[in-house]
């Protein structure tokens, strides 16, 4: 019987790669165990005017989460798949299963708009597992410092929803630009209020910009405290400088999002990652032609983008179909699958071949 379930799924496998079998469960059952990781959109509620938290249902191969730790998301925007880095913000041990992320839209930010503006319940969006080491130790410190501005606040408030009764001593220094622009507002004013936490909130517009110059004002004991930080560049460089400074680098804490800018153009270069080669290819140029005349070895079949016989996954870069313009782009992780016979480099792009 095992036999003959095997040979079935190798017919199967063979005349209807590249889609396989399992895209045709995924249809059906998006969300099973064994699937690429997805999640289902339940909902997405605004916060503020550019900011919003999205609920989601992950599928069964989630693996859960440390408070302060964020996952990449896949959506297709315009047709073009991308992934962005975003807080999980959480309670880690919800009885419904259901994980969140906040979001704040940014300027011509084209992923950050769509899921604030755009992404609506019931979307299913790809997952990455739960990564990052911005989080509390165990024990926890007696005393805590958290410097927060704009969208930095989305893993504090992950740590904070889960931990806040964990620390006996918690400072929160939050800067946006006014009070409704204040990301989970009303939540961290009743803890505040209540006396969970000392909450200072900094203003931009008329406070000028959070420095380490303030904090000696803002939060005198700031040298004994254990710190995490977390907004703009500037400010975790200027933090940085000041608590290395003091000689307390090492009660420091920041998180850095660095997202991956993949340079889209017309032609570039193509590395063959397995066989270490590359080539520069016009944006005319099926990658296939441009791996032929490298002595590159291309699987390929009718070369008209008929019968997927060359499919490969681009590791990282930008691609664009020759049929119609649309530009396909990857980083790495996204498990995208291109045909090479209809693909021009559009930018540097590595192919897992």
């Amino acid at each position: 019987m095992a036999r003959l379930r095997d040979a079935a799924l190798r017919v199967a496998h063979a005349v209807t790669t590249p889609v396989l079998p399992a895209d045709y469960l995924d249809l059906i059952a998006p969300l099973r165990a064994g699937a690429d990781l997805r999640g289902r959109v339940v909902a997405v509620t605004p916060e503020t005017a550019d900011a919003a938290t999205v609920v989601i249902r992950p599928g069964r191969g989630w693996r859960g989460h440390v408070p302060g730790q964020y996952t990449r998301i896949g959506v297709d925007v315009d047709g073009v798949r991308n992934w962005r880095a975003y807080s999980l913000t959480c309670p880690v041990d919800a009885a419904d299963g259901l994980i969140s992320i906040t979001v704040k839209a940014i300027p011509d930010g084209k992923v950050s708009n769509h899921v604030v503006r755009d992404l609506r319940p019931g979307t299913l969006i790809h997952l990455d597992q739960a990564t990052g080491d911005f989080t509390l130790p165990t024990p926890r410190p007696a005393k805590a410092l958290f410097l927060t501005a704009g969208s930095g606040i989305t893993p504090v408030m992950g740590m904070l929803r889960n931990h806040l009764a964990e620390l006996p001593d918690a400072v929160l220094v939050h800067s946006a630009p006014t009070p409704t622009d204040v990301i989970f507002a009303e939540r961290l004013r009743e803890w505040g209020g209540r006396g969970d936490l000392r909450l200072v909130e900094r203003h931009t517009d008329t406070d000028g910009m959070l420095s380490p110059a303030d904090l000696d004002e803002l939060v005198p004991d700031w040298r004994e405290r254990e710190t995490w930080c977390c907004g703009p560049t500037g400010m975790l460089d200027a933090f940085e400088e000041a608590y290395a400074a003091a000689g307390l680098s090492e009660r420091l804490h920041t998180e850095r999002f660095r997202p991956v800018v993949v340079a889209e153009g017309e032609g570039g270069t193509v590395t063959f990652a397995a066989q270490g080669k590359t080539v520069e290819a016009d944006g005319a140029t099926p990658i296939l032609d441009a791996g032929e005349e490298a002595g590159v070895l291309m699987p390929s079949g009718c070369r008209m983008g008929i019968c997927f016989g060359c499919v490969v996954p681009l590791r990282q870069g930008a691609v664009r179909d020759l049929r119609n313009g649309e530009l396909t782009v990857a980083t790495e992780g996204d498990g995208v699958r291109i045909q090479t016979c209809i693909s021009a480099a559009a930018g540097e792009c590595e192919i897992d071949l």
